[in-house]
């Protein structure tokens, strides 16, 4: 059940539309539902405002599948799927609708919602080589209902492309930035931000960077205020997390 059913199943029974009992009965549907290969919670967008998102990778397309029709018949309009291949994407296409994002490996059945968070999510990355974790990022925050604002390859290498957008950087209201080798990039656009700062560290660099320790580690200890980090390459994460500040209505 989501919010807005919950709100208008109370408002009935305030207004006498409807008896209590049948709101109760309403409200004993059991917050979960079995299938054969998973529970799915059906309750958690109740809880959390987000519905259940499907993690692909190690299912079979066929699972995917499923848990994603066995979501929709609980009243879920969009299902979010990440981590998912290209070929278990053209499974599912020719199953149900599914817009897919083969960088991002990123689906939605479903369509996108309007933007309506409080401001705009602005996406960085340090190279080109850490488009497809952004891409993730990207495409999970607008399938949140956020507008999202790209910066690719703007790394501490070449640090007078980041100083380029500056006014993109001082008007957002949450910042992903995403970078591998060093990770320096984060502590840089914090530096420079008055919003959080997301980082995001990749598996992207040479043997040194231990697939993406290095830049976790690197971000861990950043010298500037208001980081927080996320898992290595988990652009959904930060998406999520983004998007959870994005929503928060100021204090009337």
């Amino acid at each position: 059940m989501k919010n807005n059913e919950l709100y208008s199943l109370l408002s009935r029974v305030a207004a006498q539309e409807i008896p209590v009992e049948e709101a109760v009965l309403a409200l004993k549907k059991a917050p979960f539902e079995a299938l054969d290969c998973a529970t799915i919670d059906t309750h958690r967008q109740l809880r959390q405002g987000v519905p259940e998102v499907i993690f692909g990778e190690g299912k079979t397309a066929e699972q995917i599948l499923t848990i994603a029709n066995g979501l929709k018949n609980t009243g879920q309009e969009a299902v979010l799927i990440t981590r998912l291949s290209a070929e278990k994407a053209a499974f599912l296409q020719e199953r149900m609708p599914l817009a897919y994002h083969e960088m991002g490996r990123i689906a939605l059945s479903g369509d996108f919602p309007e933007p309506d968070g409080t401001g705009k999510i602005v996406i960085c990355t340090g190279g080109t080589s850490d488009i497809p974790v952004a891409e993730e990022a990207a495409f999970t925050a607008k399938a949140l209902g956020n507008a999202v604002t790209p910066l690719y390859d703007v790394g501490v290498a070449g640090l007078h492309r980041l100083l380029a957008h500056l006014d993109t950087i001082m008007t957002a209201r949450v910042i992903i930035a995403i970078a591998g080798m060093e990770g320096a990039l984060a502590s840089v656009v914090a530096g420079l931000a008055d919003c959080p700062v997301i980082a995001v560290p990749t598996s992207v660099g040479y043997g040194a960077s231990f697939g993406g320790l290095s830049a976790l580690l690197s971000m861990l200890n950043s010298c500037a205020s208001g980081v927080s980090v996320v898992n290595i390459d988990n652009g959904f994460g930060a998406a999520y997390q983004a998007s959870m500040i994005n929503h928060i209505r100021e204090a009337l």
